[in-house]
């Protein structure tokens, strides 16, 4: 699959457990469940949903991104059920689709099945292999303990930071930047 091809149909992935799919209206209740929750959001650098009508307005800037090439936002769905229980995705492409950031976030009453680790390693897998990316970033608190042992347990080095980069309740944080380049990668077994 290439870039254009990822644009025109949205991409579906499969794992062991997990269907990656695209995020629609519908699932707004279930991501509420999620970005509502003040201890899952902690360290997402947006304030936490308080009403049905923000996650309502998320799907629609993630549909919008994907529309204009910006982002390709997964929702993930236990093989047997249908309730979105997080999502990963890749956004700010450079301009010819080398370089891309990823973010996630899990519903907490999953965290600590390797739900997460699973999803991104197949979503790394799909940009590595059939994307072309050269190289994934992410940018973190580098308070947020489970995201820093999720991105070493997959691969990615600890680059830096950068100081008082982000402004977030009436103060300013670093950002922590972690990075895995193609060659590095090794989908875990």
């Amino acid at each position: 699959m290439t870039i254009d091809a990822a644009f025109t149909r949205f991409p579906v992935l499969t794992t062991n457990r997990l269907l990656l799919r695209q995020i629609q209206p519908g699932d707004a209740e279930a991501l509420f469940a999620t970005l509502s929750d003040e201890e899952a959001m902690q360290f997402y650098g947006h304030e936490p949903h308080r009403s049905l009508d923000d996650s309502r307005a998320l799907i629609e800037r993630i549909q919008a991104l994907y529309t204009r090439r910006e982002s390709i936002r997964w929702g993930i769905v236990l093989k047997e059920e249908e309730q979105v229980l997080g999502s990963c995705g890749f956004h700010h492409f450079d301009t010819g689709f080398h370089r891309t950031e990823t973010g996630y976030e899990l519903n907490r009453a999953f965290w600590g099945r390797g739900l997460m680790a699973e999803a991104m390693s197949a979503i790394l897998t799909y940009g590595f292999t059939e994307l072309g990316l050269h190289r994934v970033e992410a940018i973190i608190d580098i308070a947020n303990e489970r995201s820093k042992g999720l991105l070493l347990k997959l691969g990615f080095t600890y680059e830096g930071s950068l100081r008082q980069r982000f402004f977030f309740r009436d103060q300013f944080e670093d950002e922590h930047f972690f990075g895995l380049l193609r060659d590095e990668w090794q989908a875990p077994v």
